[in-house]
């Protein structure tokens, strides 16, 4: 397989402070109205009464029929317990009448307690005091549901993604808010975006000295927009910038303004400017402001009324804030294209600062600045910044760490350039899997597929050369990779540089062919990246004679992976498919012949490969260079 290195983002760290935060006055109302509903209907019929009133012929009849355990006479009222079987037992209350043979009705009567007859007590049965029946039906429920709100505002809060907070608080912005003194990363954190710090020092500059500028009459931009491929540092050189002005710093991602009610994101929008203009000068950023700032759909019905309605606030206020006072907006996006033409236009967003990914300066001096929070022993970044082309910033720090953690399992307390090499090979094919098992016609297979690639790569001119070659299985699949390291940076491919790159992904498949008289799924890969190729040459290079320079594919998400669409007919989709084909036909007869015509040297390249499992280059030209004076000069 011949291993093409693929871009990975991180924005770095997010910060977790969360911003303050509104009180919930609707949900207060909401709980005492609960209280006053429960107290009404419920709890009296549950409770129910503890002792009924009745009437006096009652008291007597229950009496008579030996139904009534206790009686307690306290001043005008009678007091009877009675044990009515199915009913259970129940407390009563009558009214005294002056009954003067109610004692001797009382000896003489029968009653359910163990002796037959009806007890006389002191104890007067009564109800909860007053101050008690309020903090049982009052003061405990609410509490009880109070607390329940609020543990359910914070899930239903952190469910809807809006930063945190009780979720009835309509009006907060949710912001992260960094102090003057919080914000401690500075330019000398970022490195290989030269261009964009030159960009943005200008507006650090304003922050410092607004003098010099509002004299002469400039005013301040307004707001600068990042744009550029994941991991290359957006968010980073955002907080350096506020560290540099050492001004207060509003973080906050487009995501968070979007809301399930509308009006809730445009109402968040208004707060964040409100605390902004309070702590002027300060920088707002607001990171992936694609998730707010998409173009306004014009169709009937087609539009989401929440994102547009929060769009149109942040446009309002943008059109609002007085620039004087040294609110400046810092934005970040990886798509560019969607955002909506009224955000962008001059004097809201007045600048659009490009961050590409670094170039092989850049990369050194990433890996330099990285390497500063580790221990290390003499590593070539050199060596390591050529071997990582394409790579962003977020993916060089990853590639650091990794080296990292290699060197403390091999039992180091330094990273070697070893580490750093092995850790890219760990990003761009994934971690050695060892417990790989192939058999030895399958290992013999991956060994000439390898072979080929290298064999074809360094027969010819315009090719990057062959830096190492491996049959160690890795765990994203791949049973084998040949890697190629270019000797400097390439910025313009000719049509010979990329034909010779689909000759050289050919390689592995044709020495298959060649050697084994059968082919594998093992040129999966190679086949996916070798038509891509060829058809970017036919459809957006013009590489193509019969189309000249005709475009026949669109790029969208340039930044996110460049998909594309074709804009012809379907007979032109056609007719590209059949110039595909023979280009990659082409290729593929041309890796045939440099295979044939080198066989000698492949076999034994091939065992050595099969013996050491991973080679140099270096190693592989020694063996080329036995077979130099017998080979054919180099292909063209």
């Amino acid at each position: 397989m011949a291993v093409q290195q693929a871009n990975r983002s991180n924005d770095g760290n997010k910060p977790q402070d969360q911003g303050p935060r509104t009180s919930s006055f609707v949900g207060m109302l909401v709980v005492i109205v609960v209280v006053l509903i429960l107290n009404w209907l419920v709890f009296p019929k549950m409770s129910g009464q503890r002792i009924i009133p009745t009437d006096y012929g009652t008291f007597i009849n229950k009496v008579d029929s030996g139904l009534v355990e206790k009686v307690m006479i306290k001043n005008d009222y009678i007091y009877f317990l009675t044990d009515e079987g199915d009913n259970g037992k129940t407390t009563y209350s009558t009214g005294s009448v002056g009954d003067l043979g109610l004692v001797d009705r009382l000896l003489a009567a029968k009653s359910p307690n163990e002796d037959g007859r009806i007890a006389f007590t002191r104890e007067i049965p009564r109800e909860n005091s007053p101050i008690m029946n309020f903090i049982l039906l009052w003061v405990l429920p609410f509490l009880i549901f109070y607390l329940i709100w609020r543990q359910a505002g914070k899930s239903i809060q952190s469910r809807l993604g809006a930063g945190g907070g009780n979720f009835m608080s309509f009006g907060g912005s949710g912001a992260k808010i960094y102090a003057d003194s919080d914000v401690r990363t500075t330019f000398a954190d970022v490195a290989g975006q030269d261009e964009a710090k030159e960009a943005l020092t200008e507006i650090v500059d304003f922050l410092h000295n607004p003098g010099k500028y509002t004299a002469i009459g400039a005013s301040l931009p307004k707001g600068a927009l990042l744009v550029g491929p994941p991991g290359t540092g957006k968010t980073l050189i955002a907080r350096a910038v506020a560290g540099e002005a050492k001004v207060p710093f509003f973080s906050m991602s487009g995501s968070e303004f979007v809301q399930m009610f509308v009006g809730m994101g445009a109402a968040k929008v208004r707060d964040l400017f409100k605390q902004a203009n309070e702590k002027a000068p300060c920088i707002i950023f607001i990171d992936e402001i694609d998730a707010i700032g998409k173009k306004r759909d014009n169709t009937l019905g087609g539009g989401n009324d929440e994102r547009e309605q929060t769009l149109n606030q942040l446009l309002t206020e943008m059109d609002g804030f007085d620039a004087r006072k040294g609110v400046v907006i810092l934005a970040a996006t990886n798509r560019p294209e969607s955002l909506d033409k009224a955000l962008l236009r001059p004097g809201r967003f007045d600048r659009r600062i490009q961050m590409e990914l670094p170039d092989l300066e850049g990369r050194k001096a990433i890996l330099n600045v990285h390497l500063a929070h580790v221990k290390h022993d003499n590593v070539d970044l050199d060596v390591v910044a050529r071997a990582t082309a394409g790579s962003s910033g977020a993916e060089l720090a990853n590639i650091v760490n990794e080296g990292a953690l290699r060197a403390v399992r091999m039992g180091r307390d330094k990273v070697t350039t070893a580490d750093l090499e092995e850790s890219v090979e760990t990003v761009i094919a994934g971690a050695q899997k060892k417990g790989k098992v192939l058999s030895e016609t399958e290992r013999k297979t991956v060994s000439y597929h390898e072979i080929g690639h290298a064999m074809v790569a360094a027969m010819q001119t315009h090719s990057a050369p062959v830096h190492k070659i491996t049959i160690v299985p890795r765990t994203s699949g791949t049973l084998g990779y040949t890697m190629q390291v270019d000797s400097g940076e390439q910025v313009l491919l000719t049509r010979e540089d990329l034909f010779n790159r689909i000759v050289t992904l050919t390689g592995g498949r044709a020495a298959e062919e060649i050697f084994f008289g059968q082919i594998t799924t093992g040129a999966s890969n190679d086949i996916e990246q070798a038509t891509r190729l060829a058809r970017a040459m036919v459809t957006r290079y013009g590489m193509s004679d019969k189309y000249d320079m005709m475009a026949l594919e669109t790029v969208s998400n340039a930044y996110l992976g460049g998909d594309t669409t074709l804009a012809c007919s379907a007979d032109t989709a056609a007719d590209i498919d059949r110039e595909v084909l023979a280009l990659i036909r082409q290729a593929h007869e041309k890796a045939r012949s440099i295979i044939t015509a080198n066989r000698p040297a492949m076999d034994e390249a091939a065992a050595y490969l099969l013996d050491k499992e991973t080679i140099t280059g270096d190693e592989f030209m020694a063996i080329l260079a036995k077979y130099r004076k017998a080979l054919p000069s180099n292909e063209e």
